[in-house]
């Protein structure tokens, strides 16, 4: 197990990584849920062949490497076999159209994409002309292969890593790159279309900051070879900081749902893991109380020893256990996250004396901006600012008058890849990266949320849906002359104010004007993800 001293001593967030498969070589490391595990060493064992593949075929530290594909131990070890060789690496969310990863593998000058199998047969080969190759990310084999020195590294890979290793491939032959602090370690894209595209620039130093505070604030609370779940995208910060790297450094043993995770799913996997920790955004939560919780107590029986002090407490107690037994019942505390939690959920799970926790964060802080421990937790808020950060409120009275959240520190972005507009934006002169959420701290430095001057919403498991994106196509359809995107629950729903004149104009009464946008919503979401598509269109009759 890696300890605090030793994190502060070597300040380097790849020697964190050798040492943890040194260290934990004989245990199991990465298992695809119901299907093979890799220990540790089978983990080194295939970090090593990538990297003999990576240097046979050309390429260098600094250069790109895209992922594309469900979390799977497959893709946990083609990411940090590209960290460790040195490249870059290039995480895009499997739920993205083809036309999304196209414009991000393009933009970011990726040589390699690891693609899923899934993800590989709605891309085009041809509209990422930059690519030396594709590589399967369920068994390494080469999909697409534009060079030479790519096809022959491949097809004799096995006898390169036999003639480099003839006497077996030990622990003493781990030896990766050198990172240093400023050096950037990964783009992490917040959206697919080029319009919007912004790359965030991720240094190392942002990333061993981040493993650093996992290891303090969780670290303390968990023992080598702990079970994990990863069902958050590992191609968003959130998922990948603290369901994978803070876990594979630790020594625990992580279970990847490479499944959608719908709640049936969840539910057997939690029973059959029992994590230590979960991390969750709020509407796994929100979902497991609504159909689970509080039906319960909403019957006239329940509501009434609800109101007798002493019964009222057994109640609560035996609420409480129901709550964490469906979590898997051998979790330290709930970490909750990406969104605003559900006020009344949140004010019930604090009253049973629930063992969670509010953090903030953002894919330009890679992620940790805020937190606290479960003891210290205050309803409403998101936490204290985290290690080496530093949190302010752009108002004149900070308690009171909301203001934009500001922070800046060691988990701060470099900046936007080839977008200096933007990165002049978000960051000022004096180093602080300005969030576009507003909110209030209080005198004991809690921080509160009060809404977003960012428009971001969140999908159902966790992806970032920015309805502006939305809105651009839609604006562009038949009949459509403005439209907002909005929210409610889970669903998505386009408001719209239709162009009458030109309606009219073509003999179309109001009526007809529904079936219209009922196809323009079909031909919408043949263009969006599925967490970003419309549930319905609405008209209105005012701009």
């Amino acid at each position: 197990m890696i300890n605090v001293q030793y994190m502060e001593q070597i300040g380097s967030f790849l020697a964190c990584v050798e040492h943890s498969i040194i260290e934990h070589w004989d245990r199991d490391a990465l298992t695809d849920y119901e299907g093979s595990t890799l220990q540790y060493k089978d983990v080194a064992r295939k970090i090593e062949k990538i990297h003999i593949l990576f240097e046979h075929a050309g390429i260098r530290q600094g250069d790109k490497i895209a992922l594309c594909g469900r979390n799977s131990a497959n893709w946990a070890v083609a990411f940090l076999a590209t960290l460790t060789y040195g490249a870059v690496a290039v995480p895009i969310l499997h739920e993205f159209k083809a036309e999304q990863v196209h414009n991000i593998v393009n933009h970011s000058e990726a040589k390699l994409l690891f693609a899923g199998d899934h993800v590989w047969t709605t891309l085009d080969e041809a509209a990422m002309p930059v690519l030396e190759g594709i590589i399967n990310i369920p068994d390494y084999s080469l999909l697409v292969s534009r060079t030479d020195l790519l096809t022959n590294a491949r097809e004799h890979l096995n006898e390169l890593f036999g003639k480099k290793y003839p006497k077996n491939f030990r622990q003493e032959h781990i030896s990766y790159h050198h990172d240093a602090p400023e050096e950037m370690a990964m783009i992490n894209y917040t959206s697919g279309t080029t319009s919007f595209s912004k790359g965030v620039m991720i240094p190392y130093r942002a990333m061993w900051s981040n493993l650093d505070f996992a290891l303090r604030a969780l670290g303390v609370h968990m023992k080598v070879g702990d079970h994990v779940i990863s069902m958050l995208p590992m191609a968003h910060m959130y998922g990948m900081a603290f369901e994978f790297i803070f876990e594979f450094v630790f020594g625990c043993h992580i279970f990847f749902l490479t499944r959608v995770p719908s709640p049936r799913v969840i539910f057997q996997a939690f029973a059959d893991i029992k994590p230590s920790v979960v991390v969750s955004v709020p509407l796994v939560i929100e979902k497991i109380m609504r159909k689970v919780v509080l039906p319960k107590l909403q019957t006239p029986r329940m509501k009434m020893l609800l109101k007798i002090p002493v019964i009222n407490q057994k109640v609560r107690d035996k609420v409480r256990e129901q709550v964490f037994q469906a979590f898997g019942g051998n979790f330290y505390q709930i970490i909750v996250g990406g969104a605003a939690f559900n006020s009344e959920v949140e004010a019930f799970l604090h009253q049973i004396g629930f063992n969670f926790t509010v953090g903030y964060g953002a894919t330009e802080c890679a992620p940790i901006i805020s937190y606290v421990d479960w003891h210290d937790f205050r309803t409403t808020s998101c936490g204290k600012p985290a290690p080496r950060m530093e949190v302010r409120i752009n108002s004149r009275d900070p308690e009171n008058e909301v203001g934009e959240i500001l922070c800046r520190g060691a988990n701060v972005m470099l900046g936007y890849y080839k977008n200096p507009e933007a990165t002049k934006e978000a960051l000022d002169d004096e180093g602080w990266y300005h969030t576009g959420d507003l909110g209030v701290m209080d005198a004991d430095g809690y921080l509160y949320i009060k809404g977003r001057s960012k428009n971001m919403l969140l999908g159902a498991s966790g992806q970032n849906i920015y309805p502006e994106e939305i809105e651009d196509k839609l604006n562009n359809m038949l009949l459509v002359n403005e439209s907002v995107v909005i929210q409610k629950g889970e669903k998505l729903y386009g408001l719209v104010y239709p162009d009458f004149e030109e309606a009219h104009g073509l003999g179309l009464a109001d009526e007809d004007l529904e079936q219209v946008m009922e196809q323009n919503r079909r031909e919408l979401n043949e263009l969006l993800p599925t967490y970003s598509q419309l549930s319905g269109i609405k008209i209105r009759m005012e701009e």
